[in-house]
């Protein structure tokens, strides 16, 4: 689970509507929120939720009003920190900060909030729209974040993406159960006398969207009804989330490790790649460093960036 403040006053809203939309998909239990700053103060446009649709609509929202007077990098962290150090131990607190001024106005010494910053373990970032500024450089190097400039739109976008995926999970990172709920997907038959239409409990945030329906996810522990997931019960407070989506959170905080290169001249055994059984042609081949095996770039390529698990390790471990 990943939970992300981020400081926003920027132009291409739309980059960073995608953005959203890239986060939640790649992350889909995780949560964001976004604060603004200007005139020498910080906003929360959003408050730190799981449901994009509410920050993309913020963003559309806040297009006349993000660049005024000047900002406050001191402001912005601190608010941010006030919702971040509530977290538990087993988030990733992160802050992604788009930055677009060469100044910032602080109400009080700024180095002394990042030694809060690194106490509370808050990984600090920055993507800056103009030029390096040197107190940005200090608060990404002693809380582990990354600090760029962007070249133009194409790579301010890449530097964006980079930010969506979450850093792996460390060994220091606390573990705790979290009780999830995974409802069906249920739709009532019209046959049914019984059946009746229902509201979903997401119109409580929203009046657009669909009426009345048959179905939905009802949470098995209190049967609220909700018309899509991942999503926390506003009655009960159970998160609730389906299988696919939390296998998907779980690749990114433990990845597979790296096979290892080696030349195919050097393999004792068969040049065969476990995978697709095709010859190894390349002059390298790709080695499990678990199960100790063999595999070719294209496989190799597909198992990490698409299965990320090995298996001939899945294989080996399912029962006969």
């Amino acid at each position: 689970m990943r939970c992300k403040a981020t400081s926003l006053f920027s132009r291409p809203l739309q980059l960073m509507e995608s953005f959203v939309d890239e986060y939640f998909d790649q992350n889909p239990i995780s949560q964001l929120g976004i604060i603004t700053t200007k005139n020498k103060r910080a906003e929360k446009l959003t408050d730190l939720a799981g449901n994009p649709k509410n920050h993309i609509v913020a963003l559309k929202k806040a297009v006349t009003t993000l660049c005024v007077g000047e900002p406050s990098l001191y402001n912005s962290l601190n608010l941010a920190i006030q919702t971040l150090k509530h977290m538990p131990g087993h988030t990733s607190r992160e802050i992604l900060i788009v930055l677009s001024s060469l100044t910032t106005c602080d109400p009080a010494n700024i180095c002394e909030l990042i030694k809060t910053l690194k106490a509370l373990k808050v990984r600090v970032s920055v993507i800056g729209l103009s030029a390096e500024v040197r107190v940005c450089t200090v608060l990404t190097r002693e809380t582990g974040g990354s600090y760029r400039v962007i070249l133009d739109e194409s790579h301010f976008k890449e530097l964006l993406m980079l930010h969506v995926k979450p850093p792996p999970a460390s060994s220091s990172s606390e573990c705790s159960l979290i009780r999830m709920g995974f409802p069906p997907h249920i739709i009532a038959s019209l046959t049914n006398q019984d059946a009746k239409p229902s509201f979903s409990m997401s119109h409580l945030d929203s009046s657009s969207g669909a009426g009345l329906s048959l179905g939905g996810y009802f949470c098995p522990q209190c049967q609220a009804k909700y018309t899509e997931l991942p999503v926390e019960c506003k009655v009960c407070g159970l998160t609730l989330v389906s299988a696919p989506h939390l296998a998907r959170s779980f690749h990114h905080l433990f990845p597979l490790a790296a096979f290892t290169e080696s030349p195919v001249d050097g393999l004792q055994d068969d040049r065969v790649c476990q995978a697709c059984q095709g010859e190894l042609k390349d002059k390298t081949a790709f080695t499990c460093p678990s199960c100790r095996s063999v595999f070719c770039v294209e496989c190799d390529l597909f198992i990490h960036d698409s299965l990320h698990c090995c298996p001939c390790c899945l294989h080996s471990q399912s029962p006969t």
